[in-house]
């Protein structure tokens, strides 16, 4: 099995999601979302699942550059600014099948594994 990690280098959180994985010797598949944003169907599973708001990191740099601290936009605007501008999102968003994260969440990847390899 692979996980998908999306991401930038330079965030902390994603560095620590990536190491989490190879220490584990799972197979990774890292879509850094400075060279390549996340596609509009990609985002609808997480959207699906979490909703909108937990998807967008409101400290993000990206964020007070465009102002959006007073914006009230509609979740389908929201997802399309996401696809827009992939450094709005919160870093890591991983996909494991058909299971999804956002931000660290060691303990929940933990259980993938785990039932992953059978324990």
């Amino acid at each position: 099995m692979e996980v998908q990690v999306f991401g930038t280098q330079k965030h902390q959180d994603t560095r620590r999601a990536l190491r989490f994985w190879s220490e584990r010797r799972v197979k990774v598949h890292f879509v850094d979302l400075n060279e390549r944003a996340a596609s509009k169907g990609e985002l609808q599973r997480f959207v699906q699942k979490f909703g909108v708001t937990p998807l967008i990191d409101k400290q993000a740099k990206r964020y007070a550059e465009l102002g959006l601290g007073a914006s009230r936009y509609s979740d389908d605007r929201w997802l399309q600014q996401l696809v827009d501008e992939p450094l709005l999102l919160t870093q890591p968003l991983t996909r494991w099948g058909s299971k999804l994260t956002i931000g660290v969440s060691e303990s929940e990847w933990k259980q993938w594994v785990a039932e992953d390899r059978g324990a």
